[in-house]
């Protein structure tokens, strides 16, 4: 790499970094915390998390070839799950639709919650290959299966359980398991 180059590419992240403290320009957002009706708050953490609009600015950020990520998946999987989040907010909006995510003090969490005016809810994985389905499937078969005990002691305020569980990929093919998970390829969001 060049000099100019180099000295560009620190210019672009102090100005990314001092536009993010600042909040001058949207680069940022934050995802609330899906909170049920558990009354303890120690239950369910109440943080928000934060999050990139737009994953690109992750790749500029970081300086790197896209090659880079060939090597460095684990990375690749957390901005293939910002652009998902992206994708579920503009098209969920659409349905009047709100993005949030999960997690609680057992240590379970879902990538993302998306929740319908209707009330109904889904709880979502993000994936990006194959072999990481059957873990983004028991997380979420476990987490359903936690609110069903919650339901089974409490008389007052149960919990509804999830209409849907969905583990969105960037593998080609969508279908249901046999425990009701969807695997949904992430180029069939806007269908």
């Amino acid at each position: 790499m060049t000099s100019k180059i180099k000295k560009e590419t620190v210019r672009i992240r102090k100005a990314y970094r001092k536009s993010v403290r600042r909040k001058t320009t949207k680069v940022s957002g934050e995802k609330p915390q899906k909170c049920p009706a558990i009354r303890s708050k120690s239950a369910i953490q109440s943080s928000e998390k934060k999050e990139l609009v737009d994953p690109s600015l992750v790749v500029a950020a970081l300086g790197v070839e896209p090659e880079y990520f060939n090597l460095d998946l684990k990375t690749f999987g957390f901005i293939f799950e910002t652009l998902c989040i992206r994708d579920l907010k503009i098209y969920s909006n659409a349905l009047g639709g709100r993005v949030s995510y999960y997690h609680d003090r057992y240590g379970l969490e879902a990538d993302c919650v998306l929740h319908l005016r209707n009330g109904k809810y889904a709880l979502i994985e993000f994936k990006l290959g194959s072999s990481d389905i059957e873990d983004g499937a028991a997380h979420l078969n476990e987490i359903e299966s936690l609110v069903r005990k919650y339901n089974e002691t409490e008389t007052q305020a149960k919990l509804r359980l999830p209409d849907l569980k969905i583990v969105i990929t960037g593998t080609q093919y969508g279908y249901r398991r046999s425990d009701g998970v969807y695997v949904i390829p992430i180029g069939c969001l806007r269908d």
